[in-house]
C-alpha cells in the first residue's frame, strides 16, 4: 500500500471507531444530567450530533479518497474533539467543586476526556506524518488502554445491582489485575530506554493480552446477560457494547505489535 492510501485507510479507520466512541460518550454523560440541567444536556446533544455527522461523512470515504480531504476530514474531527475535551472537562470541574449533580461518576467523566486527548493526538501524529517508534508506542499503548481497561473493570463493578455479589467480585478482581500491569508498564516508562529491549516488551504485550483476553470474555458475558435481561444492573446496552469494543481495539493493537516485534531484530 503506497504511503497517501496509508495515510487514508488509518486516518479513515481511527476517525471511524473513535468518532463513533466520541458521539457516544456525549450520549451517556447526557443520560447522566438531572432534567434541571437543560444547558448541559443541550451541549451534549450538539457534540452527540455532531460527531454522528462526522461518522456519516467518513464512511462516505474509501481508502481512494483524496489525501488533501481526509486532512481536512481531520482537522474537522480534531476541532470537534477539543471542543469536547473542553466541555468535559468543564463538567468535571462542576461535579467535583459541587456546582452540579449528576449521574455521571466523576472517573467517567475523566475517562472519557483521556480518550478524546488521546483522540487528537492520534490525529495530530496522523496529519503530521509521525510514526512513534515501536518501542515507545508499546510502552505508551499500554499504560494508556490498561488504565482504560482497568477503569471499564471499575465502572462495571459500580453500575452491577449489589445483589450481583459474584460479579462484583469478578469485575474488582479484573481491576485489580488490570492496575497491577499499569503500575509495571509505568515502571517500565520510567525505565526507559533500558527497558525497550524485544523481551521485555514482548512479555508486557504477552501479560496485558492474556489479563485483556479476561476481561473481554467477562463484557461479553455482560453484555449478553444485559441484552438477555439476566442481569440486574443499571448498565446502558450501548455502554456494554462500547466497553467490549474498546477492549477488543486493545487487544487487536498488542497483536500489531506482536507481529511487528517477532518481524524486528531480536535482542
Amino acid at each position: 500500500m503506497c504511503m497517501s492510501n496509508l495515510f487514508v485507510n488509518r486516518s479513515l479507520e481511527e476517525v471511524q471507531f473513535w468518532g463513533r466512541i466520541m458521539k457516544e460518550h456525549a450520549l451517556f454523560l447526557r443520560l447522566g444530567f438531572t432534567v434541571d440541567q437543560p444547558k448541559l444536556i443541550q451541549e451534549a446533544s450538539h457534540f452527540h450530533n455532531l460527531f454522528e455527522s462526522i461518522e456519516e461523512k467518513s464512511v462516505s470515504f474509501t481508502d481512494n479518497a483524496d489525501r488533501e480531504h481526509i486532512v481536512r476530514l481531520n482537522m474537522e474531527t480534531y476541532q470537534a474533539t477539543s471542543h469536547l475535551w473542553a466541555f468535559e472537562r468543564k463538567v468535571l470541574e462542576l461535579i467535583l467543586s459541587c456546582k452540579i449533580i449528576t449521574n455521571s461518576y466523576p472517573l467517567f467523566v475523566d475517562h472519557a476526556s483521556r480518550e478524546a486527548a488521546y483522540f487528537m493526538n492520534r490525529i495530530e501524529q496522523l496529519n503530521k506524518g509521525i510514526l512513534e517508534p515501536l518501542p515507545d508506542a508499546v510502552i505508551n499503548e499500554n499504560v494508556f488502554f490498561l488504565r482504560i481497561m482497568s477503569d471499564h473493570a471499575k465502572f462495571i463493578s459500580h453500575l452491577l445491582d449489589p445483589s450481583e455479589r459474584n460479579l462484583i467480585t469478578e469485575a474488582a478482581d479484573l481491576s485489580y489485575q488490570l492496575d497491577q500491569l499499569l503500575f509495571q508498564a509505568v515502571d517500565l516508562e520510567a525505565m526507559r530506554p533500558a527497558s525497550q529491549t524485544g523481551r521485555v516488551l514482548s512479555r508486557l504485550i504477552e501479560e496485558s493480552r492474556l489479563t485483556v483476553q479476561s476481561l473481554y470474555d467477562f463484557k461479553r458475558t455482560i453484555k449478553e446477560m444485559v441484552e438477555e435481561c439476566r442481569l440486574r444492573s443499571v448498565i446502558h446496552p450501548l455502554l456494554a457494547d462500547h466497553m467490549l469494543r474498546e477492549a477488543q481495539r486493545f487487544l487487536d493493537l498488542l497483536d500489531r505489535f506482536e507481529a511487528s516485534l517477532t518481524a524486528g531484530p531480536k535482542d
